[in-house]
């Protein structure tokens, strides 16, 4: 399946019960993460903004987010390195580790703060 006909079946997919989306890495919908970003953005939008979750490592490093809303669980890595992210959202678990070096949320909580916050299987790198 390639990526417009992934899009196309996620956008049609009708839910009768609250569900979690779930979407593939980022690296599927386009090898530059900000774009890849951009278009789970505009998927998650027009959705209707459900929790959703992202299967693989999502590297979100160098970029402008301030909160993760409503993304509930990465299945690999996760990286907000060198960001101005102040929330984690509805963020309920990470697979791998955690990198939230060099911002606000590394200077606001310990690493045992983050752990009672989000279940994170890997390390947490403050």
């Amino acid at each position: 399946m390639d990526l417009h006909q992934t899009i196309r079946r996620i956008l049609k997919e009708e839910t009768q019960e609250p569900k979690i989306l779930k979407l593939p890495s980022l690296d599927f919908f386009d090898k530059d993460p900000e774009i890849a970003w951009e278009i789970i953005q505009k998927i998650v939008e027009r959705k209707g903004n459900p929790l959703y979750s992202i299967e693989g490592d999502l590297d979100l490093r160098n970029t402008l987010i301030e909160s993760l809303g409503n993304l509930q669980s990465v299945g690999g890595f996760l990286s907000l390195r060198y960001t101005p992210i102040e929330s984690l959202g509805n963020l309920q678990s990470v697979v791998g580790a955690l990198d939230l070096r060099v911002t606000p949320i590394s200077k606001k909580y310990t690493e045992g703060q983050i752990r009672q916050m989000v279940d994170v299987k890997g390390d947490i790198y403050l």
